[in-house]
């Protein structure tokens, strides 16, 4: 049965664990491995966790049973605009529900706070824009952003109306 919990600083190194995890595995055909690297230590240190937790971003966990199987961060950008900023499963959990789960329980709760759009960035050569898209997120538009060091983030920006 799966089920969702809260993140707090604490967490830090969970999320951490978990992305280590799932990153090499999702970003190896699409990324250098010396951008993974940068993108690693840029998003994903505890100093940058701990700064995006208290800016406001909201870590939940997802759990198989007792095991940790994936996390979600989500944010208010602006009056009733929110963003989901990351959203990472285990492979072995992937294809079984696992991210919808997140998905809707995300939408579920920004809904409380009176959301009507949630947006995402997904890569343009990450498979995962048609599991978005078949949760009825559509293409708003395609961006790219200069992260330093020579890095550039080549993505599409998703969008769906609450």
């Amino acid at each position: 049965m799966l089920t969702i919990q809260k993140a707090t600083v604490e967490d830090i190194p969970l999320i951490r664990r978990l992305t280590f995890q799932v990153w090499p595995q999702t970003y190896a055909q699409i990324l250098s491995q010396s951008q993974i690297d940068y993108m690693l230590d840029l998003m994903y240190s505890e100093a940058s966790l701990k700064k995006q937790m208290e800016d406001g971003s909201q870590f939940i966990f997802v759990y198989e049973g007792e095991e940790p199987v994936g996390f979600a961060c989500y944010q208010e950008l602006k009056p009733r605009a929110w963003k989901l900023h990351k959203i990472y499963v285990l492979v072995s959990q992937q294809g079984k529900g696992t991210g919808k789960f997140m998905i809707d329980h995300v939408i579920s709760e920004i809904r409380k706070q009176g959301a009507t759009t949630l947006e995402l960035q997904v890569n343009r050569n990450n498979k995962a824009k048609a599991f978005y898209e078949k949760l009825g997120f559509v293409e708003r538009e395609m961006i790219k952003l200069d992260i330093g060091s020579g890095f550039i983030m080549d993505d599409y920006v998703l969008e769906k109306k609450l």
